[in-house]
């Protein structure tokens, strides 16, 4: 008797082609987004050792358009790691080193007499540029840093009735030091607000510190700016943050979000809860992680990466539990811990 199926060729299910159904393709190319940002990190790494969570924080941050607030004691190379992030893009670059003394015309600019014209014109100050690296933040009164609000928001700024917008890209980074407080000026929770992230630098490894030391005692080059390169021009960052924000995000995720935000308006340990642009920054966060990590599509776990350096600038620990030791991070742990993470 013939076997019916003797002629059938035989089903390779190993082969996707086979199957359609079974290739799994993005809808956006995220190839050349990734290559730049290892090109950024190969770059960078020719003179930072170590602090990858660091550098793809920047990235995330360049991603979705957004600011950051760099925390650490002095000598960790803060700056550094931010002024040679700034040399890795094809833009212009400032630099403001904020003192007590400093005034908001210092900043944005002033406006001064023609001697030819006799009339005034406006004189742009340091903050037109696109990277913006502003040290130690908090040595700054608040007259000076209530003269970012506006540039830091809304990318402009209105000076003499007369309004003057920034050229994309525009991102201050700006670091402050936690431990020196003589001469410095807390910063106020509305500038606070407008930060995407606030990034904790620590002090490097057993392992990293030794291999730093190396690179110091081999380096021929006495300015480390000159051995990095730029490999990403306004263009294709444009173009990136375009495809960051296509990447998809489900309806029950955006609600997940939505919960740990408004958890810590009512938790127990929290004085002050986060804002509705908490939760923007944290689903914007999130769609950057997935991309730069070749997905188009985001997970729970990019929004549980993002919580901790969105919220921890923007809650703030009731004075009895700071007392106890308790900080914006581990509150922030009892709030996702507390909470079911969607399937």
């Amino acid at each position: 008797m013939t076997d019916q199926n003797s002629n059938k060729t035989p089903i390779n299910t190993d082969d996707k082609t086979a199957n359609p159904s079974l290739s799994f393709k993005n809808r956006i190319d995220l190839t050349n987004l990734q290559q730049s940002y290892s090109s950024i990190k190969k770059e960078l790494s020719k003179v930072i050792i170590g602090q990858s969570d660091f550098v793809e924080l920047l990235m995330v941050a360049l991603l979705t358009d957004g600011h950051v607030l760099i925390e650490g004691v002095p000598g960790i190379a803060k700056t550094i790691t931010a002024k040679l992030f700034a040399k890795t893009l094809q833009t212009d670059f400032s630099r403001i080193q904020f003192t007590p003394d400093l005034m908001p015309s210092d900043v944005l600019g002033t406006s001064i007499v023609d001697l030819k014209t006799s009339e005034f014109v406006f004189k742009k100050g340091p903050v037109f540029s696109n990277i913006i690296l502003i040290d130690e933040i908090n040595r700054a009164p608040a007259k000076t840093q209530a003269a970012l609000f506006e540039v830091m928001e809304e990318k402009q700024i209105t000076m003499d009735g007369v309004r003057y917008v920034m050229e994309p890209p525009f991102m201050v980074l700006a670091t402050q030091n936690p431990i020196e407080q003589e001469g410095t000026y807390t910063l106020p929770e509305a500038q606070l607000d407008r930060f995407l992230f606030k990034i904790k630098v620590t002090y490097p490894t057993f392992a990293d510190e030794v291999e730093i030391l190396k690179l110091h005692h081999e380096r021929t080059v006495k300015d480390p700016l000159e051995l990095i390169d730029a490999v990403l021009d306004i263009d294709k960052l444009l173009e990136y943050r375009d495809k960051v924000q296509q990447v998809f995000i489900e309806e029950k995720l955006l609600q997940y979000i939505a919960e740990i935000v408004t958890k810590t308006r009512s938790h127990p340990h929290l004085y002050l809860g986060g804002s509705p642009r908490a939760s923007i920054a944290i689903m914007k966060s999130a769609k950057a992680f997935a991309a730069i990590d070749g997905r188009d599509f985001a997970t729970p776990e990019d929004i549980k990466k993002s919580v901790a350096p969105v919220m921890r600038h923007r809650v703030i620990v009731s004075p009895e539990r700071e007392m106890e030791g308790m900080t914006e991070e581990k509150v922030m742990q009892l709030i996702l811990q507390s909470i079911e993470i969607p399937r």
